[in-house]
């Protein structure tokens, strides 16, 4: 069965190389799609160059979109991994 779930999340820091990587990894244990969306762009997050693109920097808003048969597990992961 397939699932979806979006969450808000508050960056503690710019979505820079590091934690842009960081997010990414966590991505690549899941097989749901996840993207991160920033204002009026949206990422794959499994792209370093896509999530770095959307120039989030700390203290804005992003949310996070998954989609797929492990969505819950993907978006906890990832949530907890941008609040970090």
């Amino acid at each position: 069965m397939s699932a979806s779930s979006e969450r808000s999340v508050v960056l503690p820091e710019d979505l820079h190389a590091r934690p842009a990587g960081a997010l990414v990894r966590v991505v690549a244990r899941f097989r749901s799609t996840v993207e991160v969306v920033f204002g009026e762009k949206t990422a794959n997050a499994r792209s370093v160059l896509a999530v770095m693109g959307l120039g989030a920097t700390a203290g804005s808003t992003v949310l996070v979109r998954a989609a797929g048969d492990d969505a819950a597990e993907a978006m906890d992961a990832v949530v907890s991994a941008l609040a970090d």
